[in-house]
């Protein structure tokens, strides 16, 4: 490993709001798009009912135990922590028009407690979420008001928290509503593709806002997108395997391109036209879409392949998405394909493409931890995946892609995006509640709470090239 991490990299974790917080109806809280999916991403969407509950209810309490949680990331030695806010915390229907004042003071409580531990905040405005409110009464992003609701959502929280973050995101892993549009957009399952892309145009609309008020109200800030870094291989050196890998890898790039590029390509064009996509596009959006993102954020798991015939072929789900496994890879427990090499490939891509700095805002392992006799908790499992993959963004960094942070996802044990689980831990620091939610809430450091402290502290001199 030649790569040296620069002087002021931003080391942290990153979590989610819906995922750590809970007290889900606690001072003035509306329902989220989240709270209907008590089962995950890939659950029913269930109407909630008097006296049912659901372990993202109290999720690991972060709402009420911050403070601790907090310290312990400050023991490691974090310089950055990445959550995002609760839009139900601060427009509880999403159309009003004065936010709840109790919502905005818990995230000046937080962000307070993260100053006294010079912990900077970076912090998404929409993580899998959004108000039911404004999916029961306009039909979420389907709808064009939808926009003016966020832009209002957005400036009102740059207006409180102007002094606080400087680093924020707009929309979590905004290429996914193509997979999952009730969790992304807030349209049915079974909507057609005409509908997704317009919800998906309103929303592309709606972060250019952001980032535009961002860059008045919060002038010294920077303001990026957020993209999950699905990079796909071609499984063979066929042409045609490598025609079909380019067009798959752009139904994701698509969406850094707008975002960082400030248009729709030429080949979202013509997919539109062969495939009778339909998508109001007026001359005011074209002009909005111009406020350029500051720098790109991504979420790396895994890879996959591309082939032209996939139907000779089982595919993997992984993270959201379903690819051909590669046969060169091993898989994790939840059958994630394991692929540092990749986060090399997928920084450099994403910088050749753009040209902005970059920031790793999720990685990490997905697996079922054992607490020993002692208390113990040996996940050197998790030691070897992460350390492997910071080992890669050295090498990236000595490619000369410039990398301003990684925050690696799930810190502390927390509810599963997919499925809802708490068995299917990520963290440093393990946290006693299990998949139905029974457990104590305690929390224990795990044998990578201490690795993840030496690297953090040596700047990342102490990661080894186990190649």
């Amino acid at each position: 490993m030649n790569g040296k991490f620069p002087q002021h990299f931003l080391w942290g974790g990153a979590v989610a709001a819906n995922q750590v917080e809970g007290a889900y109806q606690a001072d003035g809280k509306g329902l989220s798009t989240s709270d209907l999916q008590p089962q995950g991403i890939f659950g029913a969407i269930t109407p909630r009912m008097p006296g049912d509950s659901g372990i993202k209810d109290v999720a690991i309490d972060f709402y009420h135990r911050y403070p601790e949680d907090i310290a312990l990331f400050a023991e490691m030695g974090f310089k950055c922590l990445r959550t995002s806010i609760a839009w139900t915390r601060i427009f509880p229907q999403g159309d009003e028009e004065t936010p709840n004042e109790a919502g905005l003071a818990f995230y000046d409580r937080l962000f307070d407690e993260m100053a006294k531990y010079g912990i900077q905040p970076l912090i998404t405005l929409s993580h899998y979420e959004m108000p039911y409110g404004l999916v029961k009464n306009y039909g979420g992003w389907g709808d064009r008001r939808t926009i003016a609701f966020f832009e209002r959502y957005a400036r009102t929280v740059f207006e409180r928290y102007k002094h606080k973050v400087k680093h924020w995101l707009t929309f979590n892993e905004i290429n996914m509503s193509l997979h999952a549009p009730f969790t992304g957009v807030g349209l049915p399952p079974e909507s057609d593709r005409s509908a997704i892309y317009q919800a998906i145009h309103h929303q592309l609309v709606a972060s250019a806002k952001a980032v535009k008020a961002c860059h008045e109200i919060v002038p010294e800030g920077k303001i990026g997108n957020m993209l999950l870094g699905g990079i796909l291989y071609p499984l063979s050196c066929r042409p045609e395997d490598l025609l079909e890998t380019q067009r798959q890898n752009r139904d994701w790039l698509f969406f850094g391109d707008v975002q960082a590029r400030g248009y729709y390509p030429a080949y979202m064009q013509r997919f539109f036209r062969e495939n009778g996509i339909q998508v109001e596009i007026t001359n005011e959006d074209r002009q909005t879409l111009r406020e350029t993102i500051d720098f790109i954020s991504f979420s790396y798991y895994m890879s996959g392949c591309v082939t032209a015939d996939p139907e000779q072929y089982e595919t993997a789900r992984g993270n959201i998405l379903d690819m051909v496994p590669n046969p060169h890879l091993a898989s994790s427990e939840w059958g994630w394909q394991i692929d540092p090499i990749g986060l090399r490939y997928l920084l450099n891509v994403l910088y050749d493409r753009y040209q902005k700095p970059l920031f790793i805002v999720e990685n990490g392992l997905g697996a079922k931890d054992r607490v020993e006799a002692d208390g113990s908790i040996n996940d050197d499992y998790r030691i070897n995946y992460l350390n492997d993959h910071l080992v890669q963004v050295a090498e990236a960094i000595d490619d000369g892609v410039e990398v301003m942070g990684y925050t690696s996802w799930g810190p502390i044990d927390l509810v599963s995006a997919s499925k809802a689980e708490m068995s299917k831990r990520y963290g440093f620091i393990h946290v006693d509640r299990d998949d139905v939610g029974n457990g104590s809430l305690e929390r224990r450091r795990k044998k990578s709470f201490y690795w993840y402290r030496d690297v953090i502290h040596s700047n990342g001199a102490s990661l080894k090239d186990r190649r």
